[in-house]
């Protein structure tokens, strides 16, 4: 009996920042994980995210369930970055009082 092996591309793409995006969209693989955890379906994710392709989000989450490990370890990095900008932002940006700077803002236009 011949066996023929077949190699498929995984539909996962690297950007500039080393952020992992599905297929040729801008979703990230952290959402597809995220809501594929939370149990949503992939046929349910690609509904909520129709520029993804079912068989992309198929396929990349194959990819995430052979490669669990290290795609947590990734996805927990990008949460201690996010966390960290987040925080430099609460820094930056003083919050108190911007509901009525906001709305000051707003009537200053409208005259």
């Amino acid at each position: 009996m011949l066996t023929t092996t077949i190699t498929e591309i995984v539909p996962i793409k690297i950007n500039k920042d080393g952020v992992f995006l599905i297929g040729k969209t801008r979703i990230t693989l952290d959402t597809v994980v995220a809501a594929f955890n939370e149990g949503i379906a992939a046929e349910e994710i690609a509904r909520q995210y129709p520029s993804a392709q079912l068989a992309d989000i198929y396929s990349a989450l194959g990819y995430y369930l052979r490669h669990k490990k290290q795609i947590d370890a990734y996805i927990n990095r990008r949460e201690k970055i996010a966390l960290k900008i987040r925080k430099q932002n609460e820094v930056r940006f003083n919050e108190t009082g911007i509901r009525e700077r906001l709305l000051a803002r707003r009537q200053t236009r409208k005259k």
